[in-house]
């Protein structure tokens, strides 16, 4: 398998996203329980069929781009045009020193807003970046290896990662999460998302009010024909509440990223098995 992947690596983005496209369609095919996620989801939050129907090839086409993402050489930038909307906001808030949250959803290539940031603000702000290990075990070591470069760590999402993740802030660095992704057992609350009860993570505003750090959005655009991405960087609509409890943040948090969603929604995840029950804490 890691033979294929390699292989896979050396292709144009091009050729890559048209592989995605085709295997995105054939796991919608082979998948009964997939398709009735993913329409059920998407038509939840008022996603018309030319949306949902290209968001199949869309999710085919996050695959696909990872070897290319994954395996190049560690000292070499990303290999295709990344251009960049809002990248002040990030410099004016990392100027302040005092850490910086970045929330990104299961939206466009979002394995590339961590190595776009890394390349661009990383020497002077490193970034850890929380991520929940494969089952896989081949997999799973390569996410390992492939996923750390320089000026970009990982945190597992397990207790011991949330601690790399605090110390990085208190070093004045950046960590980067993504919060539509349902947490372990214990590191959530049920609020809505689109609608339906959806058990959402508190961690992002307990990192913020446990060390005063700043927080911003920041989601990666794949453009067509492989043409490369673009990364969009934002404030935070709303500010998360002082105080109010963990569902207020909760909430706010999860206002933010359906208003990123609506914008481009042919190119987030909705065969996301976003309702699901938690699982338990594996690590501590």
């Amino acid at each position: 398998m890691l033979t294929l992947v390699r292989w896979l690596s050396t292709w144009p983005l091009w050729l890559l996203h048209a592989l995605g496209a085709a295997l995105g369609w054939l796991t919608w095919a082979a998948s009964p329980s997939y398709r009735s996620r993913l329409r059920a989801n998407a038509q939840c939050a008022g996603i018309g069929t030319a949306d949902r129907r290209a968001s199949v090839a869309e999710a085919g086409r996050l695959v696909s781009e990872l070897p290319r993402l994954w395996l190049r050489p560690r000292e070499l930038p990303i290999a295709d045009p990344v251009h960049w909307e809002g990248h002040e906001h990030l410099q004016a808030l990392l100027a302040q020193g005092r850490g910086l949250v970045l929330l990104t959803p299961h939206l466009g290539s979002f394995e590339v807003s961590a190595q776009a940031y890394a390349e661009r603000f990383g020497a002077g702000s490193p970034i850890t970046v929380l991520y929940r290990p494969a089952r896989k075990r081949w997999l799973r070591e390569l996410e390992e290896t492939a996923r750390a470069r320089p000026a970009l760590a990982t945190a597992p999402a397990t207790l011991a990662g949330v601690r790399l993740m605090l110390r990085a802030l208190k070093r004045g660095e950046t960590v980067g999460l993504l919060p539509d992704q349902v947490p372990p057992a214990g590191m959530g609350v049920w609020v809505p998302f689109f609608g339906q009860p959806a058990y959402t993570m508190t961690l992002a505003a307990r990192l913020v009010q446990q060390t005063g750090a700043a927080v911003a959005l920041l989601w990666t655009e794949r453009l067509p024909r492989g043409g490369g991405y673009v990364v969009h960087a934002e404030p935070l609509p709303e500010p998360l509440p002082a105080d109010g409890g963990d569902e207020a943040a909760a909430l706010v948090v999860n206002r933010a990223m359906e208003a990123v969603i609506r914008r481009c929604p042919r190119q987030y995840l909705w065969g996301y098995h976003r309702y699901k029950q938690p699982r338990q804490v594996v690590g501590a």
